[in-house]
């Protein structure tokens, strides 16, 4: 395939990458399909995608997927690719009257020339609503080819008018050994990258820079390029990259994290399932990942009580009393602090005994409830609180369980549409069953049992 072709923005944007001092990620920005790394399973020879560029046969598009992995160069890839004119806005800084201006110039350019347009918006996730709206009409006429880009799942930030005029690609993060090309690719450049700058190192240091920029290309060349303006040259002017190099470069590694986007959800997710899957060191992984990306160690401490509620729940009462605890303690000490009592808190619930047996009681209950909610409570159950309640027979026949031999009273306690339907039942770990007091016989279904 030949390289790419760009217009206007589209050129400039090219330019301004390869030209001298622009960061090594920007300089280093593939140019054709041949040149792009990774995400093969999109865009790999015979994928659908791919044999779409091919034929000039283009759609709308949604490409979602982290940063680094490559969205905003496969889109002016595939205008290359495609020879369409390339206009580029981004939705944090543009609004509809920009959009209107390039689809205004997206109609002449059709009219007068037949040349298609592609107008890429960056970040698409971040147009309301009414904005998104506006793209409709354009989008369903052939006007431009939209391409967004989007860091969030579009399946909530992109309405679905709009979604169901686009086809969604998702990339991934990067594989280790793709970021290793990536990073040779530029070692060994020397009109782009850094071949012939006496740059040297080895596979032990790209290693370490590919695990460091976490599945993140752009990320993994900026590492390399600040590595390589810190190390001094050696004899011989060789500038030999040290993994003590590439820790300084690197820093704090970049954890992908929104506390308000799919990472949230999807960490307290796997957070939760690990527990109650009785794997402390899951959980704790899970833990360390979301409180050292910042998330809110209540929010976390919240998810704690909740799960020793209804997951480790009566076979071990002491659960919820310590997640509770732990919540306090959160609450009381903050951050760093508190990363103790909740990782005690999470390694205590991941080894406990699990029942939900209150979950799936109070499930079945309410599935009553909300069936027979306009039943009156029984006659006999009933406060006689003044003369005329107890002339009307309310509290008539009520039976004083003290009063009872083994304080235990056998008598309805809800109306008849929802009487003899058993709703709560003793898991078999921990402390269920439990080992003494009542158990009640019942009379009826098992409503809500397993």
């Amino acid at each position: 395939m030949q390289g790419g072709f760009f217009d206007e923005p589209g050129r400039a944007a090219a330019r301004a990458g390869s030209e001298v001092g622009a960061p090594l990620a920007s300089r280093m920005r593939p140019t054709s399909l041949d040149e792009y790394v990774g995400q093969q399973r999109v865009i790999g020879h015979g994928t659908a995608l791919r044999r779409m560029i091919e034929a000039d046969d283009v759609p709308s598009m949604i490409l979602w997927g982290p940063p680094g992995t490559g969205k905003t160069t496969l889109a002016t890839i595939i205008a290359g690719a495609t020879q369409r004119h390339f206009d580029e806005l981004s939705a944090v800084n543009s609004g509809v009257a920009d959009m209107r201006k390039s689809v205004a110039e997206a109609r002449d350019r059709l009219r007068l020339t037949g040349r298609r347009t592609i107008l890429f918006i960056d970040e698409i996730h971040r147009f309301n609503r009414a904005q998104q709206d506006a793209l409709l009409p354009y989008v369903e006429a052939g006007t431009v080819t939209l391409i967004g880009a989007t860091t969030e799942n579009p399946s909530f930030y992109v309405v679905a008018p709009l979604l169901s005029r686009c086809r969604v690609f998702v990339l991934k993060l990067l594989e280790l050994e793709e970021i290793e090309a990536i990073l040779r690719r530029a070692l060994e450049d020397e009109e782009r990258g850094l071949g012939g700058s006496g740059v040297e190192t080895s596979d032990e240091v790209l290693r370490a820079i590919a695990r460091a920029a976490g599945g993140d290309g752009r990320a993994a060349l900026t590492i390399l390029d600040l590595a390589a303006r810190i190390t001094e040259p050696g004899e011989g002017g060789a500038r030999v990259l040290t993994l003590e190099a590439v820790e300084q470069a690197a820093q704090h590694p970049t954890l992908l994290y929104d506390k308000e986007g799919d990472a949230h959800y999807d960490q307290i997710s796997a957070f939760i399932k690990s527990m109650r899957d009785s794997d402390p060191d899951g959980a704790l992984y899970w833990l360390a990942r979301m409180l050292e990306a910042g998330e809110d160690p209540l929010f976390v401490a919240r998810r704690i009580v909740i799960l020793a509620a209804e997951d480790v729940g009566l076979a071990d009462p002491r659960a919820l009393p310590l997640a509770v605890a732990a919540q306090q303690a959160c609450h009381f000490l903050g951050m760093p602090e508190a990363r103790l009592p909740l990782a005690e808190a999470v390694v205590y619930l991941a080894r406990a005994p699990k029942s939900n047996s209150a979950y799936r009681a109070y499930e079945a209950a309410a599935e009553d409830a909300r069936n027979t909610r306009n039943d009156p409570v029984p006659m006999h159950l009933r406060n006689a609180a003044t003369g005329l309640m107890r002339t009307l027979g309310y509290g008539q026949g009520y039976r004083y369980a003290h009063d009872e031999p083994g304080h235990v009273v056998d008598q309805t306690h809800r109306p008849p549409s929802a009487e003899g339907h058993r709703y709560y039942r003793a898991g078999t770990l921990g402390s269920e069953p439990f080992d003494g007091g009542p158990q009640r016989g019942v009379k009826g279904d098992d409503r809500g049992t397993a």
